[in-house]
């Protein structure tokens, strides 16, 4: 007698079509607020460090974001997908109409479903970027840790610092050149000018040469305005480089160090005189790079030397308001800051 022919198990058959049914909604639904999922050029935006908590770290952002944000720019306005305009149905007689019709109401409702922030994989761990849309990051970040800095009212718990990304390249450097030449005039192109300072750290990322960075950014600040003056202590600018895998993410702030370096956690700390913020205990550096935690921060990933001159780095850990002891002030030309690479800041 043959033996009856066994059919799958239609249970696990079922499971496996509904497990797949369940990612794709997920995905979908990651995609329901439109613009891109990941960091990449041509993007502004805000970027966050925490303490090894990711996803509480966006609520905190979200919820400090929308609280200034409606503040500077009023209440953010939503637009159903319900209420999109569509064409009228007669005309959906010929094929190819009816087609260019649906692709027109697609790419509306994604332009009408955008948020004002938006959370994005950043692409290195304990950071995160929201996008940001119809604002202006640098205004609104310096405005968060204006009032914060004057109300000393700490605010989040897992944020670290927080910094705005008026723009996004390719990290290499010839991209990085023709794109900062552009982006560094409205601060510093004649007739504007004024002292300023390199921030750079890399993620991710070992292709790019930190020096290299350093003094061709420095090159072009000069170039744009032979009065541009580099000041290590106090400078009017600073000059943001943030490098996470292949995307470079550039801005120019005012107030860093009197904010503590964007720092959320220390900014809210008082301060006996505001004047003296700069790092103490310095320590040699050895071959121009330091391994550094921000306050707080318990990941493993390494801060090139921030606080650095002339061959000192700090670790933030050891700075706080009232105990730091100022240094002689630093200014130099933007050659000489860029032909001695052992005058690198950060």
């Amino acid at each position: 007698m043959a033996a009856p022919v066994q059919q799958p198990p239609q249970s696990s058959g079922g499971k496996r079509k509904g497990k797949a049914q369940y990612v794709q909604a997920k995905r979908a639904r990651r995609c329901d607020g439109g613009g891109p999922r990941q960091l990449e050029p041509g993007l502004q935006g805000i970027l966050i460090t925490c303490n090894m908590n990711e996803r509480k770290c966006v609520e905190e952002a979200y919820s400090l974001l929308n609280e200034y944000g409606d503040d500077m720019y009023g209440p953010e306005k939503f637009t159903d997908k319900d209420q999109q305009p569509s064409g009228s149905e007669g005309e959906d007689d010929d094929m190819e109409a009816a087609l260019k019709k649906e692709v027109g109401d697609i790419k509306a409702s994604t332009e009408m479903k955008l948020r004002r922030f938006q959370s994005v994989e950043s692409g290195a761990n304990n950071v995160v970027f929201i996008r940001t849309l119809g604002i202006e990051p640098e205004k609104l970040v310096h405005h968060i840790l204006q009032d914060m800095y004057k109300t000393k009212k700490k605010k989040t718990r897992v944020i670290l610092r927080m910094l705005p990304i008026s723009g996004t390249c390719k990290a290499f450097l010839e991209d990085m050149k023709k794109y900062a030449e552009t982006f560094l005039e409205p601060w510093f192109k004649a007739p504007n000018k004024g002292t300023f300072q390199i921030v750079y750290k890399s993620r991710n990322n070992s292709h790019m040469n930190r020096e290299e960075v350093i003094k061709e950014l420095a090159g072009i600040v000069g170039s744009l305005n032979s009065e541009n003056k580099v000041d290590l202590t106090n400078p009017q600018y600073t000059v943001v480089v943030e490098i996470i895998k292949a995307v470079c993410c550039l801005s120019v702030v005012t107030d860093y160090m009197l904010f503590r370096k964007y720092n959320l956690q220390e900014v809210v700390k008082s301060a006996k005189d505001p004047s003296q913020l700069n790092p103490k205990q310095p320590a040699q550096a050895g071959n121009g790079k330091e391994a550094k935690l921000e306050s707080g921060d318990k990941s493993n990933q390494n801060d090139p030397a921030e606080g650095k001159n002339n061959q000192q780095v700090v670790s933030e850990n050891n700075e706080e308001l009232g105990h730091t002891k100022p240094r002689s002030e630093t200014k130099m030309t933007y050659q000489e800051f860029g032909a001695n690479a052992e005058h690198r800041y950060l």
